[in-house]
């Protein structure tokens, strides 16, 4: 993950990760994600978009 001198990563409560600021990121094998603006990272490990949250924690109950 390549930062920006303003990237923040900001802890939502039972919710996923709030990124800003991050120019570049890949995944596990290498591969190019794309980086908007501000994202939204799973941290329950169920969401169908992953790394991104698509709010299946709400659906399952996760609490952090």
């Amino acid at each position: 993950m390549t930062m920006s001198d303003e990237a923040k990563i900001e802890l939502g409560e039972n919710g996923p990760l709030k990124v800003t600021g991050v120019t570049s990121m890949t995944d596990a094998a290498g591969n190019a994600i794309e980086c908007k603006e501000r994202m939204f990272l799973c941290r329950c490990g169920q969401s169908a978009n992953k790394p991104f949250c698509d709010g299946t924690h709400k659906k399952v109950g996760w609490t952090s």
